[in-house]
């Protein structure tokens, strides 16, 4: 887990909301928290988030999940990721506007997802930008492939 993650606290996510002119709603609170809370699962799904819900019993329904996910993640509270299984997850965006967001390893086997830190695309993008005029703000990267644990014969 990345020390940023660790870092990020629950009055930072209410501060988010209000400079954007939003209220930190009980719903929206409770869900934050659990990102906070449980940040040992860096990619999690409406219905995981949900889940967790549901285990404290609280009566957030799975509708109310999806519309503050959309929501935080349009503000950029939450980051979206896509691995290529069709499920949708989030994650706190704890990146600092002017340091890239970390990079995924997917295991097309197991479907394990596993965070790599180091940005080897510094150079490449200063270059993209100097010979386009283009500013990036920011770039993905997702590497397909076997984790060591599915490597070797079926």
């Amino acid at each position: 887990m990345s020390e940023n993650h660790r870092l990020f606290k629950l009055q930072d996510l209410r501060a988010k909301l209000s400079e954007r002119g939003y209220k930190m709603t009980p719903q929206r609170k409770e869900i934050l928290k659990i990102f906070v809370e449980h940040s040992e699962y860096h990619h999690m799904s409406a219905e995981d988030v949900y889940g967790i819900l549901r285990e404290s019993e609280s009566e957030i329904g799975l509708a109310t999940v999806y519309r503050a996910l959309d929501l935080l993640s349009e503000l950029g509270i939450l980051v979206r990721v896509e691995f290529g299984d069709g499920c949708t997850r989030y994650e706190l965006n704890t990146a600092d506007p002017n340091v890239h967001h970390h990079h995924h390893l997917i295991c097309v086997k197991c479907k394990k997802v596993i965070e790599f830190e180091e940005d080897l695309l510094d150079d490449l993008e200063e270059t993209i930008a100097q010979e386009s005029g283009f500013q990036i703000l920011n770039h993905e990267v997702k590497f397909f492939g076997y984790c060591k644990d599915c490597q070797g014969g079926d």
